[in-house]
């Protein structure tokens, strides 16, 4: 079966030619280099009429997620992590013994309520 295609398929009669040229007004762009403590260099592009004061001095690097800085001789510094704490870690730092002995005694008189159980 021969093939009677056209050579230009998928384009439309009269688009022009192919390619970005033609595609609207690319701004002016500057390129920002940021190092973390590990050495990884990340590359970012801003507009080229930013004030200098809108350009962040540090950044999280994608590929570390240490935070990066603009001087490659002094990076930025790890700050210290805190540990992850749970949900009841957070609530005994809310609360002491006596308030949490208080609040359970209330919700059981509540539950023990509603079912009919409650003991004289």
């Amino acid at each position: 079966m021969a093939s009677g295609g056209s050579a230009i398929r998928g384009s439309r009669v009269g688009a022009g030619p192919m390619g970005e040229q033609d595609r609207g007004f690319h701004a002016e762009r500057i390129q920002v280099s940021y190092w973390d403590a590990l050495g990884n260099e990340t590359v970012r592009s801003f507009a080229a009429n930013l004030p200098d004061e809108d350009v962040p001095e540090t950044i999280d690097c994608p590929s570390s997620g240490l935070p990066a800085g603009r001087d490659k001789e002094n990076p930025p510094l790890v700050a210290k992590l805190a540990p992850y704490k749970t949900h009841l870690a957070y609530v005994k730092e809310r609360r002491s013994d006596d308030e949490a002995t208080e609040l359970l005694d209330e919700a059981l008189l509540q539950l023990r309520t509603r079912r009919g159980t409650v003991s004289s």
